[in-house]
């Protein structure tokens, strides 16, 4: 009775790392510049919009930006199988761009899909170009609305809290580097190619599995970790179990 005891255990435990390593719960919308995001230069972002259910696919993801930071230039790049749509909104104060006054400012970018979407196991980059950033802040926060097939509708809008535990659905987080001499940073929004609505022909998406994002990499290994122990330590039950009955 001990041993049969023992090995559930240990079978226990093995699933408990299986279930850990291959969990899709630590994948979510997040945004990375190409080179640098300088304060009060402009930049080139990818937002990385992982599918993490097993039986839907995402057909739309909305990506609001900041009021008290607004940006005068929002660019999307056109992604094939994917109309865009960008949300303008009146300045209460206007900004100055190229000596010019600015009266609106992008708050929203929306990205529907017009065939598969983002299938289950794959995630897509929705390239944009951003400027100018902002002088006075050191990061951006990007609140974004991911949509599956099913009408189910996860918001990755919680702000990370420095010294605090992440969120469940955080916000996408640009971090700001420091001001260069030419404010241009990253490739200038004048060289990003403007959004045009695209047909189908393809999810566009780009294969990769969620639990290999390397922002969560001690999960992962915590996961195979206690794989290989639960699977070393039924092992040696089932020899010395074996061992006894010939006794």
């Amino acid at each position: 009775m001990r041993t049969s005891a023992r090995l559930g255990l240990l079978a226990a435990t093995t699933v408990a790392g299986l279930a850990l390593a291959s969990s899709p719960a630590f994948a979510h919308v997040s945004v990375q510049p190409e080179g640098t995001a300088a304060k009060g230069g402009y930049a080139t972002v990818n937002v990385k919009v992982p599918n993490e259910r097993p039986n839907a696919s995402t057909t739309k993801v909305e990506v609001s930006f900041p009021a008290d930071h607004p940006l005068a230039s929002v660019m999307p790049q056109a992604v094939p199988g994917w109309t865009i749509e960008v949300t303008r909104t009146k300045l209460a104060k206007p900004l100055t761009l190229h000596g010019k006054s600015i009266t609106e400012a992008v708050s929203k970018v929306t990205w529907t899909a017009t065939d598969k979407g983002i299938q289950p196991g794959y995630f897509q980059k929705f390239p944009l170009s951003l400027g100018r950033l902002p002088e006075d802040a050191d990061e951006l926060v990007l609140k974004a609305l991911q949509t599956y097939d099913n009408k189910e509708v996860v918001r990755w809008i919680e702000p990370p809290v420095a010294g605090q535990e992440e969120p469940e659905h955080p916000a996408a987080v640009l971090k700001l580097s420091a001001a260069t001499d030419d404010h241009h940073g990253g490739a200038p929004a004048s060289n990003a190619p403007a959004a045009k609505p695209s047909g189908g022909g393809g999810h566009g998406a780009e294969q990769a599995q969620a639990h290999d994002d390397g922002e969560h990499g001690t999960e992962r290994w915590l996961g195979i970790a206690g794989i290989v122990l639960g699977a070393a330590g039924l092992g040696t039950a089932l020899v010395t179990s074996r061992r006894r009955g010939d006794a």
